[in-house]
């Protein structure tokens, strides 16, 4: 494979000084040393990368009560994207999803709803209903869909959490912490069409026998923070008042998890100060422009050119925190490909290396379209002394 160099995209070096402000560490000398106020757990990471920048007793295992449901939403939104199911999809309610108490939209047995209004009232309104509803849809039953919502958390790596049901209803054997909430919050936010329904205030919700249901949103911060478009409340007594929360501005994303308030206005003003002191103290730094190419181009066999030039296939970010030198470097492989090669195609793979540890991979793209040679144009390249 052979190697480029990408001094032209950027500096190999990223320069910065020390972080303006200061690092949060949880309780020091019988005071918070941080911007939660009244909560027992929180985590603030950066959603791209997963870097964890607050974090209070953050493997604290414990109830989060219906930020459960941000699991029950990425199975839902896992098996559309799979295209087993379609948000189209109508679903016939069970007399046993109707029956459920707690958080509900008053879906009633034996009624016929669209899937993508029932994954709606659960992001809006936390709707337990709506979850064994689209549980049983899924999976057959409530029991196999939290088997699988167990294997998922699994695969995330979130090793203190355990799911008893898909609504957060109060049970012994169901804990998860603010590390595993916030991880499993920004996988979530994979799904696109997860902010078409997180970003709803205020809206009706039909059903079938004519009644209407007004769905709120019980996620205060996103008319109260700037920047804040989804969230996922919680509280029983056993939890107290819990919340996962995003926030973007600019290219930055964050997530928040603050669990164990004593109070809704608590968990809150936590997240929102959590959300300020990322702001204001960290970046996403553009390391590899999509929009420009390579200095080095990759060669190509069988084609009208001899070479060919290469860009990023996306912007990479590196997250940092501001004024902060960080040494970054970039090997680049040519997969060696054959004419014709279109403009977009991926040739090749750019390794990204912060302090000399893999940070990321992105594709290499071409840059342009080459077409195969002909009989003509082999003749003129022997001529030309071209290696054929």
């Amino acid at each position: 494979m052979k190697q480029h160099n990408l001094r032209r995209i950027l500096p190999l070096a990223l320069v910065c000084t020390a972080v303006s402000g200061f690092t949060f560490t949880g309780f020091e000398s019988g005071r918070k040393a941080g911007p939660v106020t009244g909560c027992r757990s929180a985590c603030l990471i950066d959603a791209d990368s997963g870097e964890c920048v607050y974090s209070l007793n953050e493997h604290a295992r414990m109830p989060i009560a219906s930020v459960c449901k941000v699991m029950t939403l990425t199975l839902c939104l896992d098996a559309v994207e799979d295209g087993k199911i379609s948000l189209d999809d109508e679903v016939d309610v069970s007399e046993n999803a109707s029956g459920m108490g707690g958080s509900q939209i008053f879906l009633h047995s034996g009624g016929r709803y669209p899937l993508r209004e029932l994954i709606k009232s659960i992001v809006v309104c936390s709707a337990n209903d709506s979850c064994v509803a689209v549980a049983e849809y899924v999976c057959g039953s409530e029991e196999q869909f939290v088997a699988e919502m167990n294997k998922k958390a699994e695969q995330l790596g979130l090793d203190d959490t355990l799911f008893a049901n898909c609504t957060g209803l109060p049970e012994d054997t169901q804990y998860s912490c603010a590390a595993d909430v916030a991880a499993m919050f920004a996988n979530l936010l994979r799904h696109e069409v997860y902010f078409g329904f997180s970003k709803v205030w205020l809206e009706n919700f039909e059903h079938t026998d004519g009644r209407v249901t007004v769905m709120t949103n019980t996620n205060k911060l996103l008319r109260r923070y700037n920047g804040c478009d989804g969230g996922k409340t919680g509280f029983t007594g056993e939890a107290g008042y819990c919340l996962a929360g995003t926030a973007k501005r600019g290219n930055l994303r964050f997530v928040a998890a603050v669990l164990g308030g004593d109070t809704s206005e608590h968990r809150f003003s936590s997240a929102a100060a959590l959300f300020d002191y990322g702001f204001a103290n960290y970046e996403n730094q553009v390391i590899l422009d999509s929009t420009v190419t390579l200095n080095d181009d990759f060669e190509l066999r069988g084609g009208r050119k001899a070479t060919f030039s290469v860009l990023p296939g996306a912007n990479c970010y590196l997250f940092t925190a501001k004024n902060k030198e960080n040494n970054v470097t970039f090997r680049v492989f040519d997969y060696k490909v054959k004419a014709p090669v279109r403009r977009g195609d991926e040739v090749g793979c750019i390794e990204v290396y912060k302090d000399g540890v893999l940070y990321k991979k992105v594709p290499a793209v071409s840059a342009e379209d080459v077409a195969k040679s002909t009989y003509a144009d082999r003749l003129k390249q022997v001529a030309g002394g071209w290696s054929l």
